[in-house]
């Protein structure tokens, strides 16, 4: 690990730093290709990793069909969803875990659409701890059954999600417990940045002129281009690419920011759009967003949801990719973008394909698993009742 320095403060937008160099990226190909390979540049020790799942070191895909159909010889797709639980989540995920077993933490909480949820799920199990979930009570069922398959405790909210981001932010602060929340965690930031990395690595260390990103709470952005800057800082780059944010035009809070218009009602409806995984009405990093795309000369677009499921066929039709809607939103925003002039055809072009849905065969959520709350003294009395065996 290099020297780390900053501050953990992701409200205020001061991220970890680090001694860049160029001795802090390893060099020639790698044996085991997971996000650990840049551990140098991110806040963990030297000594063997203790989590125990492979995460990372995801392909880089160039689709040649897709690339024919569209016009965009090259075009890359960066297939996120072939992560232990299909998508990013799970190297936020995998990152906060390996501090809390490093700190002896046996509980980890986080507040979810879905996506983030399932990865700590499935990730506390593989680690041996506790999840407890915080979703909305309008969380999709096949979701619901993946959180309470991998055993974890879920609590419903009927307020919405930036509730269930209070109450479990509330019950980690309380408790002792791991916080994973998206926008609160710093490292959640700097598991995500490795994508960075990947892409540059995979592009035979060239970063790509256009990357384009899905965007919900907005980590994912924010990380991807603190990854990019700190190949500057090292050394490694004399650029960062442009990022291209996309949301879904039901739901895109960020875009209206962008451009400085206000909202309409049926532009920040989260139960309107195909999109769950980036259906946030409250960004919780909205403003690094901004910033990020506004240094780097990057643009926000919204997209329908015709263009999100044409998006999920496309990929799957084309590429062999399977994705969620909002896994596909940067499909969908590349031919938004390539329409308004905002990335030229010719130019290298990665996609992030941030998650797939993942088949419960069948199962549903355990019922044992699962309760609706609105208080902390709630929560707390639910995890005193032993569950029931299934």
């Amino acid at each position: 690990m290099g020297s780390v320095t900053g501050s953990a403060d992701l409200a205020g937008c001061e991220w970890l730093q680090y001694d860049y160099s160029p001795a802090l990226m390893s060099q020639g190909r790698p044996g085991s290709f997971t996000m650990w390979r840049y551990r140098k540049l991110l806040p963990v020790p030297d000594d063997p990793v203790r989590y125990p799942l492979p995460v990372g070191g995801t392909p880089l895909l160039p689709a040649p069909a897709l690339r024919r159909e569209l016009g965009t010889p090259q075009l890359w797709i960066k297939d996120e969803t072939r992560n232990p639980s299909a998508s990013n989540k799970d190297r936020a995920t995998a990152l906060v875990i390996e501090d809390g077993l490093r700190r002896g933490v046996d509980t980890i909480t986080t507040a979810s659409t879905g996506n983030a949820a399932v990865a700590t799920a499935f990730g506390a199990a593989a680690a041996g701890m506790r999840a407890v979930i915080f979703v909305s009570t309008d969380c999709r069922p096949g979701k619901l059954a993946l959180m309470t398959q991998a055993g974890a405790q879920v609590f419903q909210v009927r307020e919405g999600y930036a509730a269930a981001v209070e109450l479990s932010r509330a019950a980690a602060r309380t408790f002792g417990w791991l916080d994973r929340n998206t926008g609160a965690n710093p490292f959640t930031i700097e598991a995500k940045k490795t994508v960075a990395f990947e892409v540059w690595e995979q592009l035979e260390r060239r970063v790509p002129d256009v990357m384009i990103v899905p965007v919900g709470d907005g980590p994912t952005l924010v990380a991807l281009d603190k990854g990019f800057a700190e190949l500057v800082s090292c050394g490694l780059s004399a650029r960062q690419p442009r990022l291209i944010g996309v949301q879904a035009e039901r739901c895109q809070p960020l875009v209206r920011a962008w451009f400085g218009t206000p909202a309409g009602q049926t532009e920040l409806d989260p139960a309107a759009t195909v999109a769950d995984g980036i259906a946030v009405v409250h960004p919780a990093i909205g403003d690094a967003v901004l910033d990020a795309i506004s240094r780097g000369g990057g643009e926000m677009v919204a997209v329908t949801d015709d263009a999100l499921l044409n998006a999920v066929a496309t990929l799957a039709g084309r590429a062999g990719v399977g994705a969620e809607p909002a896994g596909a939103a940067a499909l969908a925003g590349l031919e938004s973008a390539v329409e308004r002039g905002l990335v030229d055809p010719l130019e290298t072009v990665v996609l992030l394909v941030t998650g797939r849905e993942v088949k419960t065969g069948g199962a549903t959520a355990y019922p044992g698993r699962v309760a609706v709350v609105e208080r902390l003294d709630e929560v707390e009395r639910a995890l005193a009742d032993p569950i029931p065996s299934p």
